[in-house]
């Protein structure tokens, strides 16, 4: 089954590399909100350069955290596990309770020091 450009399009443009646009800095001061807009909802990134000279990135948060700053293994794997015990709907107070509960049972046993 053939799918239509439009579907195909969407797909791609999920997984597509943002794309950098070289811009001025007076550009980027007069149109701040539209550039900004761009950036979180077209996933744009913005080279500002001033006299031709690059000086500042101006990437989305959710950008920079999977170029930069990427979610370890090991976090992924907890996060992973917290979904399928369907712990990722927890409120703060059911979390503030269950540590309570954990530092109450913590309390109730001895600790155990090994002898020397």
């Amino acid at each position: 089954m053939r799918q239509s450009k439009s579907a195909i399009a969407g797909k791609r443009q999920k997984k597509s590399t943002p794309i950098t646009n070289v811009i001025s800095a007076l550009t980027a001061r007069t149109q701040f909100g539209q550039i900004l807009r761009r950036v979180r909802q077209k996933n744009e990134r913005f080279l500002i350069d001033r006299r031709g000279e690059p000086q500042a990135i101006l990437v989305s948060i959710n950008d920079y955290i999977d170029t930069f700053a990427p979610t370890p293994a090991w976090l992924k794997a907890i996060g992973a596990e917290a979904k399928r015990k369907c712990l990722n709907r927890l409120t703060m107070k059911q979390i503030d309770a269950e540590i309570a509960a954990a530092r109450r049972e913590r309390r109730k046993t001895p600790a155990v020091h090994p002898a020397k």
